[in-house]
């Protein structure tokens, strides 16, 4: 494959059914829709770790999160725990420049990015502690407050994510025709992350009685699985607390606004590529760092295995990506690391010869195989113990510490509605994938030193006592001060 410029969009928190090109029946994604016609659209993608600050260091590293060390938003990558992907651009000479949301520790890590621009990174370089305590788990409703709170208007990070785009465009107009060999430019924004707030305009799109209601979002729908009850009542609500159909539509309405405004700012940065005559020359990538639960089974955020969290969408465009294909094969983040050196004409190394991941520009092609298996972790926020996914094109496996497991049946139930596990009959299956897992984690091992790391954590910010009276110290990453 020929190297080529590269542009790499990363959204926050975006829902993989929530797009146009996807089948979702009353979002607005025109630029994004269009790009997937153009290139190719993987419907079998997941991120690594449901939660942001992990799942962002899975991507630049393309490792496991027990492979590094990041268990949670309180454990941002700093560069040390693996090489990034922009380390290997870099030692190649390419171009590598991101804009926008990057969530790593801060600007004077080593992490392969050197020209950063309007980054935002952790709010606390030592990390919010609260999150890390899983034993004995403190409840925090801020995702109650969140739905409440959804509605028109205003907020720092529709505004930040027009300067990105901004400054997006102004660097493919200004600065790319400086680079004589294949640049790199990461474009990351902070939408549809929450607040829920979105552009009255766009609000006003999605009238409440269109909105759609969630999968299983009543409590006597909600599953009964005690690790996932166990988070829905650390971290989001219960029945006694249960908003109800009037804020529930609001904040979906809220939600789809936002993805909306956040697919017109992507759409500023494709028109300016091909504007600048660069289209032809670059290939692209969408995805996002994690879904979003938008009210599914009683949960709302991300953290979870079902694939309103775990899931996320994955386009390819550019030259020698086939146009209009839709690609089943499972993949995951950690195939960013392969694809994105691949895409610029950068080899890997001998230290990369153990990554977990695989380039997506042969399976954009039809190439290579037509199964995989992919696999997540999350040990953050609100999760009592560890959760391990495997996935592939029919079948979804989740072991938890402790807990019994869970199985999905995703070819003939997509929306995970009914879980096979207690069922006998399939009881060769769940052999199967357990055997499958403890070939890439040792799960009993993995939980012990997540905790420990985490407890460590907790004594280093003052002990248990004085993080719990603290409480949260954030709701989300704040934007940078110019856009407060």
């Amino acid at each position: 494959m020929q190297p080529q410029n590269l542009l790499v969009i990363m959204s926050d928190e975006h829902n993989a059914r929530v797009l146009g090109c996807a089948g979702h029946p009353l979002v607005q994604t025109p630029h994004l829709d269009v790009l997937a016609a153009r290139g190719t659209r993987f419907t079998n993608a997941a991120c690594n770790i449901p939660i942001c600050v992990p799942s962002r260091a899975s991507f630049l590293t393309g490792r496991y999160g027990h492979e590094i060390g990041a268990w949670d938003n309180a454990m941002p990558y700093t560069g040390e725990a693996a090489p990034s992907w922009g380390h290997r651009l870099g030692a190649h000479g390419r171009q590598v420049t991101s804009i926008g949301k990057l969530h790593y520790r801060n600007t004077r890590d080593d992490i392969g990015l050197p020209d950063q621009r309007l980054p935002m990174h952790v709010m606390f370089e030592r990390g919010d502690a609260f999150g890390s305590i899983r034993w004995n788990m403190p409840r925090a409703r801020r995702q109650l407050e969140n739905v409440h709170a959804a509605g028109p208007g205003d907020s720092e990070y529709l505004r930040f994510d027009a300067a990105i785009a901004d400054e997006a465009c102004a660097w493919l107009r200004d600065e790319s025709g400086r680079h004589l060999e294949p640049w790199c430019l990461f474009v990351s924004f902070t939408l549809p992350h929450f607040p829920l707030i979105a552009p009255p305009s766009d609000f006003a799109r999605y009238p409440l009685h269109d909105v759609p209601l969630p999968i299983q979002w009543q409590p006597d729908e909600w599953p009964d699985h005690p690790h996932v009850s166990a988070f829905r009542e650390a971290r989001i609500f219960t029945p006694d607390d249960f908003p109800g159909e009037e804020p529930t539509r609001r904040a979906i309405a809220a939600y789809l606004g936002m993805c909306t405004y956040l697919d017109r700012q992507i759409g500023r940065v494709l028109d300016a590529l091909e504007a600048c005559g660069l289209a032809d020359s670059t290939r692209v990538i969408y995805t996002s760092d994690h879904g979003e639960t938008l009210g599914d089974y009683g949960l709302w955020g991300k953290s979870v295995m079902y694939d309103s969290a775990v899931a996320a969408p994955l386009i390819l465009a550019g030259p020698d990506v086939p146009i209009g294909a839709v690609r089943d094969v499972s993949v995951s983040l950690v195939d960013a690391f392969p694809t994105i050196c691949e895409g610029v004409g950068v080899p890997l190394e001998a230290a990369d010869a153990d990554l977990p991941g695989m380039s997506l520009w042969p399976l954009a092609r039809g190439e290579g195989p037509a199964s995989r298996t992919t696999f997540a972790e999350y040990h953050a926020s609100g999760s009592v113990s560890g959760a391990f996914m495997l996935r592939d094109e029919r079948w979804k496996y989740v072991h938890y510490h402790g807990f019994p497991p869970q199985l999905f049946d995703l070819a003939n139930d997509p929306e995970e509605r009914q879980d096979l596990a207690g069922d006998p009959s399939f009881a060769a299956e769940l052999q199967r994938f357990e055997a499958q897992l403890r070939t890439i984690v040792d799960p009993e091992a993995v939980e012990a030193e997540a905790k420990a790391d985490q407890r460590r954590l907790v004594e280093r910010s003052g002990g248990e006592a004085a993080v719990r009276a603290a409480g949260p110290q954030i709701n989300f990453t704040r934007a940078p001060d110019r856009f407060q």
